[in-house]
């Protein structure tokens, strides 16, 4: 494949990003998502055939400038959207990157599955990876698919030895309970290369892109969780997870 060829569809960029992973971070947030969960922060991600086109190499011409600001942490994550249904397309991202020695991280549902996300995962320095909620039930209400696809992921990953950040959104009503902490830190438990787990509260920051869009926010009724219950969960979790 050569990088002329290999086109992608990008909804943004972010050059310093903080919260995407370790150290100081280029992001790069993918057009289109196979799923719809109720928290979404970026609906205008979903259509694929939006965004903008890029090469890989265009896309690296980017991230090199920024690279002083990486230090020994930090690096290039790719996000969405759902970066697994453009696989091809992001390997050769993480390939080019790392032939400029810069760090790779990818930021994902891991609801796809197949040979080029195999292929993926050998240009991949480490993963972030949202595991919504604790029951099929929960995922396929919720999110719009099954919790196979993301534990099969996992699985893989665990396999390729690749570090993983476990992500999940705390929403009150749904998860925010000692039963979904305890699935997590069981999920957890059983993946050894998991060496963090990030619990992210809900926020309603986004209602006015969904009300720009003119489409429903689902869970818009839905409160804010307090700091109190997320350090509450935090320590819940903490005391769990058996590394």
């Amino acid at each position: 494949m050569s990088e002329t060829s290999c086109i992608g569809r990008v909804h943004s960029f972010q050059s310093m990003g903080t919260v995407d992973g370790p150290g100081v971070r280029y992001v790069v947030f993918l057009q289109g998502c196979n799923l719809r969960c109720g928290c979404c922060h970026n609906p205008d991600t979903w259509e694929a055939c939006g965004g903008t086109e890029y090469t890989a190499a265009d896309i690296v011409s980017r991230i090199v400038r920024y690279k002083e600001y990486f230090g020994s942490e930090g690096g290039v994550t790719v996000s969405g959207g759902e970066p697994l249904l453009q696989a091809d397309f992001v390997r050769e991202l993480f390939r080019l990157c790392h032939e400029n020695g810069i760090n790779t991280c990818l930021d994902t549902s891991g609801s796809v599955l197949g040979a080029s996300v195999d292929a993926l995962l050998c240009e991949t320095d480490r993963i972030l990876l949202d595991i919504k909620f604790a029951t099929d039930e929960e995922y396929r209400s919720h999110v719009g698919c099954g919790m196979e696809k993301p534990l099969a992921f996992l699985s893989l990953a665990n396999k390729a030895n690749i570090p993983v950040t476990l992500r999940q959104v705390v929403i009150p009503t749904l998860n925010d309970n000692a039963q979904s902490i305890s699935a997590l830190a069981s999920i957890a438990s059983a993946h050894p290369c998991v060496d963090k787990i990030e619990l992210l509260p809900f926020r309603k920051i986004c209602q006015v892109k969904y009300d720009n869009m003119q489409i429903p926010f689902k869970f818009g009724h839905l409160p804010e969780p307090s700091a109190a219950v997320m350090a509450e969960l935090n320590a819940r979790l903490l005391a769990e997870w058996k590394r």
